[in-house]
This record gives C-alpha cells, sequence and structure tokens, in this order.
C-alpha cells in the first residue's frame, strides 16, 4: 500500500472517529442512580429511590490581556476563564407507611438543574516603570508597583422541590 493510500486511509479513520466520539462529548450531564434494589429484596420491603445527574463542565474562551495605554504591561495579565455549567440535580422519593391513609404514601424531594455560571480569579499587574516620557528623552520614570486581583465570580438559581402524596 502507498504512503499517500495509507495517508488517506488514516484520514478517514480520524475523521469517523470523531463523528463517533461527538455525540457522547455533546452533552449537558450524566444521569446517576442509586442502585438499592438488591436491599429492597433482601430486607424485604420498600427503600427510597435515589438518583440524580452530574452535569460536565465547559470552561469557556477567557477575555485576553488588553492594551492600556501609559502602561507597560497590558490590563488583566492573568485573563479569568468563564466556565458554564448545570448545578447538579438530585432527586428522592422515600415511602412513607400510613402517613396519609392506609396505602403506602411516600415523601419526594428534588433539586432541579439550573444555569451556573462562574468566573475564576485572574490578576493584573504594572511594572515598577513607566513607559517612555518624552520629557526625559524616552527614558522611563519609576513607580510603585501595582497588583491587583480580580475576585471570582458565581451566578446561579439554585431550587429545590418538596413534595407528599399518596402512592409510590
Amino acid at each position: 500500500m502507498k504512503s499517500t493510500t495509507r495517508g488517506t486511509l488514516a484520514a478517514v479513520v480520524t475523521c469517523v472517529a470523531a463523528a463517533v466520539a461527538t455525540p457522547a462529548v455533546a452533552a449537558d450531564s450524566v444521569p446517576v442512580a442509586v442502585p438499592l434494589d438488591g436491599v429492597e429484596h433482601a430486607l424485604n420491603m420498600e427503600m427510597p429511590t435515589v438518583g440524580g445527574t452530574v452535569p460536565l463542565i465547559m470552561p469557556g474562551r477567557p477575555d485576553g490581556p488588553r492594551y492600556v495605554e501609559g502602561r507597560l504591561l497590558p490590563d488583566r495579565a492573568i485573563p479569568q476563564l468563564p466556565v458554564t455549567s448545570d448545578l447538579p440535580s438530585l432527586n428522592l422519593r422515600t415511602p412513607v407507611p400510613h402517613v396519609l391513609g392506609d396505602a403506602f404514601d411516600h415523601v419526594a424531594a428534588g433539586t432541579p438543574t439550573s444555569d451556573l455560571r462562574a468566573l475564576t480569579p485572574g490578576a493584573t499587574l504594572d511594572a515598577p516603570l513607566t513607559a517612555p516620557r518624552a520629557d526625559k528623552l524616552g527614558l522611563p520614570a519609576l513607580q510603585l508597583p501595582e497588583a491587583g486581583v480580580l475576585a471570582p465570580v458565581l451566578q446561579a438559581a439554585p431550587g429545590a422541590d418538596l413534595g407528599l402524596g399518596p402512592g409510590l
């Protein structure tokens, strides 16, 4: 087999592998269930059902350093990285015997997914020298060095549901 044929075949296999792997990566969250069926059969009683989702964190594109007139170093030397995700969800449903009547009743609690947006901490620095000055024949002047921390940001609106009702 010629090297060009092998190269073409390798490119096709790589494209097919990327196309097959894309749907797995495109998921927003991974469902998680706590298996309690074995305990339910061993103890011969109804057990609670527990499940939820674990979100996948998606980093964004950082807002890079910006040039500021009069400074030697750019503003936001260490940029903040935006991160978007969902808060994990949790669903819990447990039987409670004879609370509202003769049949098994249940208590359910859940936290639905909600959007989460965050910015990582960043830093801004300035050198102990100013930009070259015309009045000093192009030489920089001394100044106090500056260092600052850009605070992290977290924005979310979590919620919860609590219910009590008949049946399981």
